[in-house]
């Protein structure tokens, strides 16, 4: 495993790379609404990521087809978007987007609510993204990475969800996915020493049901097993010696 430290200087480059893919998904988050194909959310993210001066993170790495995961109730990530596909109200989506600029990439991911949701939907979104926030209280200098890990995987077992383990989060730089691996769940080793200028990328995907996954045969979209509804949440960060800078979000 090699994990890069980031240099000052390259920090600073990620921190606008995270507030520009914040710009990115304040405007997506605007789209969302019943009757909107998730082709046209794709098409306009992809618009907003070029008009700041960026390159699509996503488009064509190892194959993939568009610019902005689009995944709609019961698909875990990387679903692919479709012009005959449309969002319904009651459906939740989890939006995934990365962008790179001056050569690093920054990567986070929203879920959300498609009108009127049921009080159960709009709980595992809201436990999911207090998972990202649970895990960050161990993202700093002198923990372990696998206290991240285990914080997000206990948080969410409260609740009886499921916690996928086929997926995790990870490094982010110069590559999208650099070292190391970031499991969602509760980990019996410790994990690497975390060191400042280590930029990670943690997100958990947290399900109704069993955490079990299987891959469609795009390649790509992942579902539930069970056919559940999953909700994604994600953010790029810096470790520092204090608290995590969270440079895809700032409100």
């Amino acid at each position: 495993m090699s994990v890069t430290i980031k240099t000052a200087r390259e920090i600073e480059i990620m921190r606008h790379a995270g507030k520009l893919l914040e710009q990115v998904h304040d405007g997506l988050s605007k789209l969302i609404r019943p009757g909107i194909s998730t082709w046209e959310i794709n098409h306009e993210g992809e618009k907003m990521i070029r008009e700041l001066g960026c390159v699509p993170s996503f488009l064509h790495y190892n194959g993939y087809p568009v610019s902005i995961c689009v995944s709609v109730n019961e698909e875990v990530v990387h679903g692919i978007p479709k012009q005959d596909r449309f969002l319904k109200e009651g459906d939740i989506v989890s939006l995934d987007a990365g962008l790179m600029y001056k050569g690093y990439h920054s990567d986070a991911a929203r879920t959300y609510g498609v009108g009127t949701i049921s009080q159960e939907a709009q709980r595992l979104i809201d436990v999911t993204q207090q998972c990202f926030f649970e895990g960050i209280k161990y993202a700093k200098a002198g923990m372990h990475l696998h206290e991240i890990s285990s914080a997000i995987g206990r948080y969410a077992e409260k609740f009886g969800y499921g916690v996928v383990r086929d997926l995790v989060g990870h490094g982010i730089g110069t590559c999208l996915h650099e070292d190391p691996q970031i499991p969602n769940f509760v980990c019996k080793s410790r994990g690497i020493l975390l060191h400042s200028g280590m930029t990670l990328a943690i997100e958990p995907m947290i399900d109704i049901g069993t955490s079990d996954v299987r891959w469609l045969d795009d390649g790509w979209t992942v579902v539930t097993e069970d056919g559940s509804l999953s909700a994604h949440y994600e953010n790029t960060i810096v470790i520092s010696d204090g608290e995590p800078e969270l440079i895809t979000l700032s409100k």
